[in-house]
């Protein structure tokens, strides 16, 4: 791991600091581990014990804090005692911030947020902490000046009371649905240390599922979120387009089919981490309109009577692993169970057009970044410097002209508005997450030839990538599991702004088919 020079961070811009939380603490999935707070005074003299901290998601944590029965050092120290232990056998965390962490502990008001003293970890990805290096998983980056602003999504967690203490892997430039880089190594999966963790965002999941912190900053740009919740059994939710800020440097990424927010365990952490980081960025002309109640109350609600569709086809048209068939067919049941109306649908997306569309965004994003890189260093960028598979979509992106990239803007609102469509029937939409499980470790590496990769990457965003190109929120949730003990997600997709449907939803079934007592052994 490396260090950097911690600076005290810029304070945070506008958004929530501590939402009314009512009756949903005691109704929380994880509300069994608010019982181990009245034996954390007779623990503090000799440290917060790792099973405790494990037993308390970041809704629990802050409670602690704001009533004086844990503090922020407590745990940050057991954050770093559990990276420490861990963290060799996932590699899920490839740089160490804790001075930047201690420097937000000596801030006032920093243990009366709501998400006071809660640990977390930054994804090294266009993600910044005022003072560090992000690499973006690229040895290209590797040596980049330290960032001279923190980013607003992650400012809004410091406001309230997040303690960030490092940062997670990612593929280079979250260009795979891996997490595995010639810079950093492989990031492996908790519940399996010969498969993946997912990517792009697979160092946070596997730092969340190896209970190094309860939640961890994550992107998705093409299912990062998602995917890797999926694989390492967490909640992950990709929210409406411009819902969370991805500046101060730049107001969108990727046409806005990228976006930010976390991984959890617990559906009223997402709710919680949701509320603090959404909401207008001065500066910004794009945002989404808040609900008029925040999203920890929306849990308090029944989700109603929902139609569901479902869909059963990838879009590049690989079948489902027979664990994921019946994780699905499980999932239905229990929808039906629970008095949800489902009806199947078969999507009227052209492949070809979405992923090309995509693959054209990405291209020039790519492009640009790398482009900039080489002015600041003075030099080209060569095979020392980027993959296999980055140099080739490099290449490729060489022959889109200005009308290829304003077609591909004009697909994302066809998508989108065709998308929206299908919620004037239904509620929501219910498919996998992924048509294969998790891969071994090295299948989806960017360092080898394109026809192979190629060959192996059909199975793993044919679902997710949809949602990224029409805006619309979409969530993982660990629904279901294989027969030789690896995790399966299954997603929901939302009208534009729906994520309140989806977190209702989201609760009810964690209510039903509880999943958060679940750990990897490591």
């Amino acid at each position: 791991m490396t260090e950097h020079t911690p600076v005290t961070p810029l304070s945070a811009s506008e958004g929530p600091a501590n939402w009314p939380r009512r009756s949903v603490l005691k109704a929380g999935a994880l509300a069994a581990g608010v019982g181990l707070l009245g034996r954390f005074a007779d623990a503090r003299a000799a440290g917060l014990l790792d099973s405790d901290y494990q037993g308390l998601d970041a809704w629990a944590m802050s409670e602690a804090v704001r009533k004086g029965e844990l503090s922020g050092e407590d745990l940050l120290a057991a954050a770093l005692a559990r990276c420490s232990a861990v963290n060799p056998k996932v590699k899920a965390v490839n740089m160490l911030h804790e001075d930047y962490a201690r420097a937000l502990l000596k801030q006032s008001g920093q243990a009366q947020g709501a998400l006071a003293g809660v640990p977390v970890l930054v994804k090294d990805l266009n993600t910044y902490l005022k003072g560090t290096v992000t690499s973006n998983g690229s040895r290209l980056f590797k040596d980049a000046p330290p960032a001279a602003r923190t980013s607003t999504l992650i400012s809004r967690y410091e406001q309230a009371g997040a303690l960030p203490f490092g940062k997670t892997t990612c593929p280079e430039f979250g260009l795979t649905t891996t997490t595995e880089s010639l810079l950093w190594g492989q990031t492996r999966n908790p519940w399996n240390l010969d498969h993946s963790a997912g990517g792009s965002s697979g160092g946070a999941a596997s730092a969340v599922a190896a209970g190094i912190v309860p939640v961890a900053h994550a992107t998705d740009g093409g299912g990062s979120i998602r995917i890797p919740a999926s694989y390492c059994g967490l909640i992950g939710l990709k929210p409406s387009r411009y819902r969370t800020p991805s500046g101060p440097a730049h107001f969108e990424g990727w046409f806005g089919a990228s976006v930010g927010n976390v991984v959890s365990r617990s559906v009223r952490d997402m709710a919680l981490f949701l509320d603090v980081g959404q909401g207008h960025e001065p500066g910004s002309p794009y945002w989404i309109t808040p609900l008029a109640r925040p999203y920890v109350q929306e849990l308090e609600r029944e989700p109603g009577k929902l139609r569901v569709a479902v869909v059963r086809q990838s879009l590049t048209g690989t079948p489902l692993d027979p664990a994921i068939a019946a994780t699905l067919e499980q999932t239905i049941k229990q929808l039906t169970g629970l008095g949800h109306e489902l009806e199947e649908l078969n999507l009227a997306v052209d492949p070809r057009q979405m992923f090309g569309a995509h693959g054209t965004v990405i291209g020039m994003a790519l492009t640009t970044l790398v482009r900039d890189r080489e002015q600041a260093l003075g030099r080209a960028a060569g095979p020392a410097d980027l993959e296999k598979i980055t140099q080739v979509v490099l290449e490729r992106a060489r022959g889109t002209t200005a009308e290829g990239l304003y077609r591909a803007r004009q697909t994302f609102e066809s998508i989108g508005a065709l998308m929206e469509s299908h919620f004037e029937r239904f509620d929501l939409i219910l498919s996998p997450v992924t048509a294969n499980l998790t891969p071994r470790i090295g299948l989806l590496s960017l360092d080898q030839d394109w026809a192979t990769y190629a060959s192996h990457a059909m199975g793993s965003a044919g679902f997710t990538a949809l949602a990224n190109v029409s805006g619309h929120p979409a969530i993982s949730l660990p629904l279901g599991w294989s027969p030789d003990g690896l995790p399966v997600g299954m997603m929901f997709t939302a009208r534009l702004g729906g994520e309140d449907v989806l977190l209702r939803l989201a609760r009810q079934l964690e209510q039903a088919m509880p999943w958060a007592g679940k750990r990897a052994v490591l």
